[in-house]
């Protein structure tokens, strides 16, 4: 009688055991994984977001002058898809820890080899990629969860904003465009088919020499002669070259196309190019 009533009471506890292990509930901080394209690429953060719950954050939960691994449970990482810039140092792509030593004033943001740390005795400072310091500014009001975003973004740079509590810490990463986008434009203008209309862009977007660009925009539009946002850049190009009058005539020329098309957004937008002219 005893051998059958411990065998049915480790029957049901193994039926508990086993109940209990199935339960499902929520991460108390949860894990965020933000893929951010930036330049010709892209770039990946994985991190937890602790929330704040009443508690007292920097200089409290989180110390002063102690390495942090700047998130929650796991080990907060980066992975660049290209050769990126931070605090002047080069890092080639590839995939990277991200920690930080908070102060009142000042915190040190650290690019490291360690992917793994989740503690400060893990931390090896030989194995730091490069260090930044970066004022913390406060923010005047609360963020409940912590967030790590990239904020900013343009074609070649991005601030990395940490924020949490009251206050936010930015660190500008840039990556090198210009080398890249010239190299495929100057391979691509030697084959058959050739990228006029977006090289003109690129050019026009970012500063080029603008007579080049409007070289290629003749030539794009000769081959496109109804793309109505063809002509509407080449007279922009033409604006921003002084001549006024080409302008204002290949924007008419766009208006027609446009309205052709009934494509209203490009209407008003040279009706607003050529206000700006008169």
């Amino acid at each position: 009688m005893i051998k059958k009533l411990s065998l049915v009471m480790t029957l049901c506890a193994f039926a508990f055991c086993s109940f209990a292990q199935q339960l499902n509930t929520p991460q108390p901080s949860t894990t965020q994984e933000v893929k951010q394209n930036f330049g010709l690429s892209k770039i990946e953060l994985s991190y937890s977001r602790p929330g704040m719950k009443g508690r007292k954050i920097f200089g409290d939960l989180v110390p002063y002058g102690k390495v942090w691994r700047t998130g929650a449970n796991s080990a907060t990482t980066l992975t660049f898809g290209d050769d990126v810039t931070i605090g002047g140092k080069k890092i080639p792509a590839g995939k990277y820890g991200l920690l930080t030593i908070p102060n009142a004033g000042e915190w040190t943001v650290i690019i490291t080899k360690q992917t793994d740390v989740t503690s400060p005795a893990a931390y090896k400072q030989d194995q730091d990629v490069v260090r930044v310091t970066a004022k913390p500014v406060n923010l005047g009001f609360p963020v409940e969860t912590f967030s790590i975003l990239f904020g900013d973004v343009t074609a070649n740079s991005c601030n990395l904003q940490i924020i949490w509590d009251d206050i936010v810490v930015a660190v500008p990463i840039t990556t090198d465009v210009d080398t890249k986008v010239t190299a495929q434009i100057k391979e691509l203008m030697e084959k058959d088919n050739r990228p006029y209309f977006a090289a003109a862009m690129y050019y026009m977007d970012n500063g080029k020499d603008l007579n080049q660009a409007l070289a290629w925009l003749e030539k794009a539009t000769a081959q496109n002669p109804d793309a109505f946002y063809m002509f509407y850049q080449k007279a922009r190009v033409l604006a921003k070259l002084g001549k006024k009058q080409e302008a204002l005539a290949v924007s008419k020329k766009s208006i027609e196309l446009a309205q052709a098309a009934k494509n209203d957004d490009y209407v008003a937008l040279n009706m607003k190019l050529q206000n700006e002219l008169k």
